[in-house]
């Protein structure tokens, strides 16, 4: 098979048969041609389950009344979904070729329908909440895209509000959709002004086609695509096994993908081991079903386990992870990967993993086979590189195979259940199904309330961040009226004594490139830290923030570390040099040594302190030779 275009949209539609097509232009049931469906890229589409299904209907109810999320999602119909970007969780939902609208989750509000035309069309029969009647005269500049004004509206649904996804009526027809931008009330009494920003206002023809099939009837319409796939990545399996001379296994974390790389191997004829790592933060449902399939196919399970206070005892040194602070990559994924193989396969292996391009930016720069530098001898190949996700759900329905249930309960992927890469959607789906998450709810009260922090760090996860992006922060000041800015730092802690550091280092699917974490004993003075950090780079302060950033590596008030980047030797020399610039800030005993090393004078002691001046050339040489502040103490910088 040929090799596949990164990111494109192997989704099509036969509109006779009312049925998804992978990659085919015509249809292999009828014999007519299909089409494309738009999506938003990359295009990882995938089936909507029943739980899906329920939210959407029941979304659609809310917000338009009764009767419109069965008009939107007739039953019995197959229905896709599309993750897009979003502040938060967004997905498009696809019934009978067309994208019907999407699923959006607000902070602080919940899940919203964002209806498209086609959506709306097929509700407006039903729809007693969530419109606003257009003046006929007004439909001309609508479906011109104009927005519709105040003086144009002669009808609203009272429970309309500013800030509300409406649909424009006319009468019986539904001619656009857009935001609100005035209440109900304020819309009839206003003689001027926006009511609606229009979004979707190009007319379309209800789409409700009588053929319903279902899966059964769309497995049939793909088995030749799907069989093609299969066939190329048994080839791949086979040929990989043939030029490494190693012992093969498959790496098994209890996923979607992992599941269809597994089927592939056995559809190649192999048995091969299952490594399943055990983070200590897996769902309870993750482990039974990894041990349920490895018995089903009477396959050896192989089950390394992190430490068992790997997660919860480390939070006392490194605090919550997050998106930009994962150290739990490297104390509950990355080394006991390394145990595993070490101990199993001590002169390597070949590992037979789950990973696609459609999945991150860090698996799209992934080729197919790779060398882990962090798991000794352990060589990666995926059969399932350039599959979508789509390409994998039929491939697994198409074995009858059963799969993770959490799919089931809304999740899209797999993880820890406390992974700080996820969306508030999905912790909420979390919090209300796992057990296990009660946990870390407890933890995280304790911590907030012995820091300091105010109750919306934690209502709205914002643990998940070390450096809370800026509109983020700016739609929870709009949602609460307050000042957050101080939401975007955690409280400085400062236990006393000399100075320590603990680190955590590696590569891991979590991220792209190589990172560490550290985190100090004690808070730091930032505005000295970065009166030095100039020897290292253009240093960037932010004292509101809490953080100094220099060359890739960034410390925060509270005395956390980051640093990553591409390479690992750059990224480990700029964070050995970042812990002596931290050594020498806090710890100067204005000994005058570096002083005396700097050619150009830029060094110079302001009561009893280094500091830097503007005509550093960053030559290194003041960082050379003995220093009181780091070179003699029991703490030595290992990476």
């Amino acid at each position: 098979m040929a090799a596949v275009r990164l990111g494109k949209n192997h989704l099509r539609w036969c509109d006779s048969c009312n049925l998804p097509l992978l990659e085919r232009k015509d249809c292999p049931l009828c014999g007519e041609s299909t089409r494309e469906v738009e999506v938003t890229p990359p295009a990882d589409v995938r089936p909507a389950f029943d739980r899906d299904l329920e939210l959407i209907r029941l979304t659609a109810d809310e917000q338009f009344g009764e009767g419109c999320g069965e008009a939107l999602l007739p039953s019995g119909r197959v229905v896709l979904l599309n993750k897009v970007p979003a502040l938060d969780r967004m997905d498009e939902v696809i019934v009978d070729g067309e994208v019907v609208g999407a699923l959006r989750y607000d902070l602080g509000r919940g899940h919203v329908l964002v209806n498209r035309l086609q959506g709306a069309k097929r509700m407006r029969p039903a729809m007693s909440r969530g419109y606003v009647e257009s003046d006929p005269g007004a439909l001309p500049f609508i479906r011109e895209g104009k927005n519709l004004m105040a003086p144009g509206v002669i009808g609203a649904a009272d429970s309309v509000r500013k800030g509300d996804e409406v649909v424009v009526t006319a009468g019986d027809e539904a001619v656009a959709t857009g935001l609100a931008r005035m209440d109900a009330a304020e819309m009839l009494e206003a003689g001027r002004g926006v009511a609606v920003k229009t979004k979707w206002t190009k007319d379309v023809a209800p789409r409700l086609p009588s053929p319903t099939p279902g899966w059964d009837e769309v497995l049939a319409a793909n088995e030749e695509v799907l069989s093609g796939r299969a066939a190329e990545a048994c080839d791949f399996i086979r040929s990989a096994i043939e030029r490494h001379d190693l012992p093969a296994i498959v790496s098994f974390s209890g996923g979607k993908d992992s599941l269809a790389t597994l089927l592939l191997t056995l559809d190649a004829g192999l048995r091969l081991p299952l490594l399943f790592v055990d983070t200590g933060l897996e769902f309870d449902e993750t482990v039974q079903h990894v041990e349920e399939v490895a018995e089903r196919h009477g396959l050896e399970l192989i089950v390394e386990s992190a430490p068992v206070d790997a997660f919860f005892g480390n939070l006392v040194h490194f605090g919550p992870p997050s998106k930009d602070y994962r150290w739990c990559c490297k104390t509950n994924k990355l080394g006991p990967t390394v145990g595993a193989i070490l101990k199993n396969f001590p002169d390597g292996v070949l590992s037979f993993i789950g990973q696609r391009r459609y999945e991150s930016e860090a698996r799209r720069a992934k080729s197919r086979v790779w060398r882990n530098p962090w798991t000794p001898g352990q060589v990666g190949a995926s059969p399932i590189q350039e599959w979508n996700a789509l390409h994998v759900w039929m491939y697994i329905m198409s074995k009858g195979e059963d799969f993770n249930p959490w799919y089931r309960r809304g999740l899209d992927r797999i993880g820890c259940f406390l992974c700080p890469a996820s969306d508030m959607a999905e912790l909420e789906a979390v919090a209300g199904e796992s057990g296990r998450y009660r946990q870390w709810t407890e933890w995280l009260q304790r911590y907030r309330r012995e820091n300091g922090l105010p109750e919306e760090w934690e209502r709205f996860a914002l643990w998940r961040w070390k450096r809370v992006p800026a509109s983020i922060r700016e739609e929870l000041e709009t949602l609460t009226g307050k000042d957050l800015s101080s939401l975007t730092r955690r409280a400085p802690r400062d236990d006393g004594g000399a100075i320590r550091l603990r680190m955590q280092e590696g590569a891991s699917p979590c991220v792209v490139g190589y990172s560490i974490e550290g985190s100090f004993s004690r808070s730091l003075d930032l505005a000295r830290l970065a009166s030095l950090a100039g020897i290292m780079g253009p240093v960037e302060l932010r004292e509101d923030e809490g953080w100094v950033s220099v060359d890739g590596v960034t410390v925060y008030e509270e005395g956390v570390l980051t640093a990553k980047g591409p390479s690992e030797s750059t990224i480990r020399t700029r964070a050995k040099t970042m812990h002596e610039l931290v050594l020498r800030s806090e710890e100067c005993v204005g000994c005058s040594l570096c002083v005396a090393r700097c050619p150009r004078g830029s060094l110079a002691l302001e009561e009893g302190k280094v500091t830097l001046g503007g005509d550093c050339d960053r030559c290194g040489r003041c960082l050379e030779g003995p220093c009181p502040a780091s070179s003699f103490r029991d703490e030595e910088f290992r990476l």
